[in-house]
C-alpha cells in the first residue's frame, strides 16, 4: 500500500479501478479504526462491488488506523481529518471527486461536502453514525481506541486526548456538523439507512428530510435488497460522480 507523508502525517493508501476514470475516495467503516481493510467485514465492499466500474477507487487508512500514523494533538478533531483527505487528494492530482463512507464515514463525507462543495460531485452514506441517546457509546469507543494506541503517543497529554475525544463527540446529530450545515449540502447524495445503536435510524431519517438531494434507501443490507441496493449504488456513480 503506498504511503503519503505530510509532515509528521504518514497517511497509508490504495488505488483500484480505472486509474484514469472518475475518482472516487472510500472512507472505511470501524469508528477511529477507520481502514481500507474494514471493508471486507461490511454488508457492501465498494473495493469489490466497484472494481469494473470504471471508477478510480481510492481507499485509505484515516490517521492512526490501520497502517497510517500522526502525532496527537489538543487541535485533533473532524477538521484535522477533513484536511488529511483533501491533502491526500491533492497529492494524487484529484481535483473532483465522490465519496463513498460508511459508519464514521457518513460525517467524514458530509464534512468534506460542506468544506469543498466546489470539488465533491456526489456522496454514497451507508448507515451514517449520528447522536440519539448514545453519547456515552461513542465516548467509550473513543476511550477504547485511545488506550489501545497510547503507547505509540508518548507525545500526547491528558489534555490532548480529552479535548480530542471532546471535539470527535462533543457535538450533536452527526458530530461533525449540525443540521443547518447538512441543509445547505446541495451535491447528490444516496443515502442507506442505520439501525442500530452507533447508527440509528432516526440519524439516517433526519438526513434524509435535510439534504436537498437524496435518494433514501431503507432497506439495503440482506439478500436481494443488498443486490439491488448494489445495482443502485453502481448506477448513482455512474450517472453522478462523471458529470
Amino acid at each position: 500500500m503506498p504511503m503519503f507523508e505530510r509532515g509528521d502525517v504518514r497517511l497509508h493508501y490504495t488505488e483500484l479501478g480505472d486509474p484514469t476514470g472518475p475518482a472516487v475516495l472510500l472512507i472505511a467503516p470501524g469508528g477511529l479504526r477507520s481502514a481500507a481493510e474494514r471493508w471486507e467485514a461490511a454488508p457492501y465492499d465498494p473495493r469489490a462491488q466497484l472494481a469494473d466500474s470504471g471508477l478510480r477507487l481510492i481507499a485509505m487508512d484515516q490517521r492512526n488506523a490501520g497502517d497510517s500514523w500522526a502525532p496527537i494533538t489538543i487541535a485533533d478533531g473532524w477538521e484535522t481529518y477533513t484536511a488529511d483527505q483533501l491533502a491526500l487528494l491533492d497529492h494524487l492530482g484529484v481535483k473532483q471527486f465522490s465519496v463513498v463512507g460508511m459508519c464514521i464515514g457518513g460525517p467524514y463525507a458530509l464534512n468534506l461536502m460542506r468544506r469543498a462543495a466546489e470539488r465533491v460531485r456526489c456522496a454514497v452514506l451507508l448507515q451514517p453514525i449520528g447522536l440519539h441517546g448514545n453519547r456515552h457509546a461513542f465516548e467509550g469507543l473513543f476511550d477504547g481506541w485511545s488506550a489501545s494506541v497510547a503507547s505509540e503517543h508518548p507525545e500526547a497529554s491528558a489534555g490532548s486526548w480529552a479535548a480530542f475525544r471532546h471535539r470527535m463527540f462533543g457535538g450533536d446529530f452527526v458530530f461533525a456538523l449540525g443540521r443547518e450545515d447538512v441543509a445547505a449540502i446541495t451535491a447528490p447524495v444516496l443515502l442507506l439507512k442505520g439501525d442500530d445503536l452507533y447508527h440509528p435510524a432516526e440519524t439516517s431519517v433526519a438526513l434524509s428530510r435535510l439534504l436537498r438531494n437524496v435518494t433514501f434507501l431503507e432497506e439495503w443490507k440482506t439478500g436481494g435488497a443488498l443486490d439491488e441496493a448494489s445495482r443502485q449504488i453502481g448506477a448513482f456513480l455512474a450517472e453522478h460522480a462523471t458529470e
